[in-house]
């Protein structure tokens, strides 16, 4: 059994799909009723005893500050290349902190239930739900508890990928070498880190999931997301 001891938030995107409201506010300090949607996460994290945060910030990274205040024991980590790379950026100006069992997990979304951050676990792997309806996000086949392969298009059947991971050590240091060797020696800029486990290296990882429910978690992509969420952000429709 590993347990979780560090946490690793991803917080660094643009969240275009997400404007106007990302024009002067980065989406995971986005408050949808009445509470932002990274402190949902921290709250979740610090709930289940993981109290090592550490967040990755790139765009409007000084409005992240602030957080200090609530948590003053978290911790930030600049992305400078955000702008000009995908997320493998991010995990690179934070691989030196995968060194021991560790929760990869991004910052924009709403945690409903703590427990799905829980730190245990037997295997590496992804949070996942089970497809109940055709979807075209990453959905994953399980085979005896073992991931088999990923579909990026989506599909009708398997566990659809939720950006919630926990990593061995053993794993995360695998995972440290692999970006390194990615992004700093082979310049591959416009992958996601989860390309990695998943398409790039899957044979260096046996990899597990985390069931949860979809009522646990909810992902707002778009701005009509959020305002189906949160009916007070219909007055930013004026600048659309």
């Amino acid at each position: 059994m590993h347990k979780v001891t560090r946490a690793i938030i991803m917080a660094a995107g643009k969240g275009e799909r997400m404007r106007p409201v990302t024009d002067t506010t980065p989406k995971p300090m986005i408050e949808v009723n009445c509470k932002r949607m990274i402190e949902t996460v921290i709250d979740g994290l610090i709930a289940n005893g993981i109290t090592d945060i550490n967040i990755v910030t790139g765009y409007l990274g000084d409005k992240f500050r602030v957080l200090g205040q609530k948590y003053p024991d978290i911790r930030f980590i600049d992305n400078p290349l955000y702008d000009t790379c995908n997320n493998i950026s991010s995990l690179f100006a934070a691989r030196d902190l995968l060194d021991r069992d560790v929760i990869i997990t991004d910052a924009d979304q709403i945690i409903y239930n703590n427990n799905i951050l829980a730190p245990e676990f037997d295997r590496s792997g992804y949070n996942a739900v089970r497809v109940d309806k055709e979807t075209d996000e990453w959905v994953m086949t399980v085979d005896n508890g073992i991931v088999t392969s990923c579909s990026r298009t989506g599909g009708t059947t398997g566990w659809q990928l939720y950006s919630i991971s926990r990593w061995s050590e053993c794993d995360a240091r695998t995972l440290k070498e692999l970006v390194t060797m990615e992004f700093a020696e082979r310049g591959n800029r416009d992958v996601y880190w989860d390309d990695i486990p998943m398409f790039l290296h899957p044979d260096l990882f046996t990899l597990g999931i985390r069931e949860m429910n979809r009522g646990d978690i909810e992902e707002i992509d778009s701005f009509e997301e959020l305002i189906k969420i949160d009916s007070k952000y219909c007055e930013y429709k004026g600048e659309l």
